[in-house]
């Protein structure tokens, strides 16, 4: 870079850091918006795994083994039993009011099929439209009645002879005991936020970025050198690492999020991943050439590239042109290689294809910026 060059690029830095300092707009969505998104976002995902859900019980059977189970499952944290009752279309009117969401069906003869040894079947239903409540209600009527289930045949082998020792071992001679390795509290907030935290940078960094741009075009003061380019493009990389250092340390540590598998790695990724997103959003504030335009159309692009990135919904399951169409937002390799660095402490060569993707998208955005909004004589020189 000449010198005349590095002249450019430190005031395009140094007045690219003060435009963002003095836009209002543009502070609050590059700025601002990420530290309350920090604070708010985490905040309904505090309790991490769903408890004391309002539930039924529909004994038809009036047995000691109907109760036991009833008892059961107003012991279990998941649920919270709400009503006691023999007609079934009871609890169904309360579950289409609301005011449960979902009861077991204990059926008459329960007890005596049990004891006959045929086969006793004991329904669940819940709410499918919330599908966290609905796998506690499943979840909790299913230990419930397993736990039950499990103490009825310990009797049975023990009526048969077997000490109770005995009659544990074979009614289950091998137990299974389940670790997380990665979401150790196995909830719902450590799943979803780690990687909407990396959604969340790329969408603010976006819209500040295309809204910049946009401002610069309405003023006429889009067309810069290749060096006024960079000092743009490492003024505003600058605020979104910074930005990020906030969401992995910050905001993982006060949440109690997995974090901190590989620190080193996950500064490596946001130098990738920074500069992409933000050579992005100038090239999409390019095109726009008009900054409210930029914040409409940007604005709700978030829930398609949630999709898209892959830890949402299973890539296999898109279809192709989606498969390929979604490397060309930095998100998809941010989130995958940030949640292999950050959450699983993986080495950094095992996310050298994501790294890739991100300095490919970088390097493409900058030659089309070049090509772009170049100054007028180097375009008309180059078309010559």
């Amino acid at each position: 870079m000449s010198t005349s060059e590095r002249t450019r690029f430190g005031a395009a830095w140094r007045d690219t850091a003060l435009a963002v300092l003095r836009d209002k707009g543009v502070l609050l969505i590059m700025l601002i918006a990420p530290v309350i998104y920090g604070f708010f976002y985490p905040w309904p995902y505090g309790t991490q795994a769903v408890t004391r859900v309002p539930v039924a019980v529909v004994d038809q059977d009036h047995s000691a083994l109907s109760r036991q189970i009833a008892r059961f499952a107003m012991a279990n944290p998941r649920l919270d039993v709400r009503m006691v009752t023999s007609d079934v279309h009871e609890a169904q009117q309360a579950l289409w009011r609301g005011e449960i969401e979902g009861y077991a069906l204990l059926p008459a003869d329960l007890k005596r099929n049990v004891l006959r040894g045929t086969p006793a079947v004991v329904t669940i239903e819940g709410n499918g439209a919330y599908a966290l409540l609905n796998k506690a209600v499943l979840y909790g009527f299913s230990e419930a009645v397993g736990t039950v289930s499990a103490g009825v045949e310990i009797r049975k082998l023990q009526a048969g002879g077997q000490s109770a020792v005995q009659a544990a071992r074979s009614r289950s001679p091998l137990n299974t005991q389940l670790v997380a390795l990665f979401n150790p509290t196995e909830g719902y907030g450590s799943y979803v936020v780690p990687a909407v935290v990396l959604l969340i940078l790329q969408q603010t960094l976006l819209m500040g970025a295309a809204m910049l741009a946009g401002t610069w075009a309405e003023a006429g003061r889009l067309r810069a050198s290749r060096g006024a380019w960079l000092g743009r493009l490492g003024a505003l990389s600058g605020f979104g690492f910074l930005s990020g250092l906030f969401y992995f340390g910050w905001v993982f540590f006060l949440q109690d999020y997995p974090r901190g598998g590989n620190p080193l790695g996950a500064m490596v990724l946001l130098a990738f991943y920074v500069p992409a997103i933000c050579t992005l959003g100038l090239l999409l504030g390019c095109w726009f050439r008009d900054r409210e335009r930029a914040l409409q159309v940007l604005l709700f692009t978030a829930l398609p590239m949630a999709f898209l990135s892959g830890f949402s919904w299973p890539v296999e399951a898109l279809p192709g042109p989606l498969q390929a169409l979604r490397w060309l937002f930095p998100s998809t390799a941010g989130i995958q290689g940030s949640l292999r660095l950050n959450q699983m402490g993986a080495p950094l060569h095992d996310v050298l294809p994501y790294l890739g993707a991100l300095l490919a998208l970088t390097l493409a955005g900058l030659l089309a910026l070049w090509l772009a909004a170049a100054p007028r004589g180097s375009a008309q020189a180059r078309r010559a």
